[in-house]
């Protein structure tokens, strides 16, 4: 089963398009010439996972996508609740949701807030480490909230595929990372290794690394921001300094 339109309707016209733990807003603004970024996730309070966070073999499985099991969350939350579910239990998440969504129809009704991430000059990395092991890639991917991606100039229509297939995986793989089980992981990790390896072949290198920056917005103090900085650059490219062994 999937969500609903209608549920997920809901859960986002009720929880006010705010995170129910901080209050940011969840969908962030976008500089001219760019589009807006959706950062909310429908969190499931019960996992649909076998062995997922407060998973629940008794709990009936036409109900996992209900709106009474659903909590609207901003991405960094979303990873919190799920690595720390002996703190965070079920009894404590519906809890969260129904003060959440009473909150929003006292106070905010239908007044606007706008959030914005702000990169920070002293957090702008110097350089970008090559990755060339699924392993690396997908750390970095599961650290992140958000995700930004550049490529060398590509000539041909299969390095246009392959590159923006390559980086349309990662980005799936990052919003889903906080859902895996011990067997995803390994078995994305060794994927990323291959897809890599091929790039690698077609004369391509990949770097990445976090740029921390930084969330204003909602009700509470501005906040750090992760983003993962992946880029693919030519083997040949100039600008690559390579370290001496």
């Amino acid at each position: 089963m999937a969500i609903a339109d209608k549920v997920r309707k809901m859960l986002w016209g009720r929880s006010g398009n705010l995170c129910a733990i901080c209050r940011h807003v969840l969908v962030i603004e976008a500089p001219p010439f760019d589009v807006d970024s959706v950062v909310g996730e429908e969190c499931h309070i019960i996992s649909r996972q076998e062995h997922g966070p407060r998973s629940d073999p008794t709990f009936d499985k036409n109900l996992i996508d209900s709106y009474d099991n659903l909590l609207l969350l901003c991405s960094v939350h979303h990873k919190m609740i799920d690595d720390q579910w002996e703190t965070n239990t079920v009894d404590v998440l519906r809890k969260i949701k129904i003060n959440h969504e009473k909150w929003v129809s006292e106070k905010l009704g239908d007044k606007p807030m706008k959030a914005k991430i702000k990169r920070m000059d002293e957090s702008i990395p110097e350089y970008l480490v090559r990755v060339e092991l699924g392993k690396e890639l997908f750390k970095i991917l599961y650290e992140a909230h958000s995700y930004g991606f550049d490529n060398d100039e590509l000539n041909t229509e299969d390095e246009v595929e392959f590159v923006g297939s390559f980086f349309q995986t990662l980005q799936n793989y990052g919003e889903l990372s906080s859902d895996f089980e011990s067997y995803d992981r390994v078995r994305v990790c060794f994927e990323l290794t291959s897809e890599i390896n091929k790039l690698e072949h077609m004369g391509f290198w990949v770097f990445g690394g976090i740029e921390i920056q930084e969330l204003r917005g909602g009700t509470y103090e501005p906040s750090n921001w992760k983003a993962a900085i992946v880029i693919v650059l030519r083997a040949t490219n100039k600008s690559i300094l390579k370290k001496q062994v």
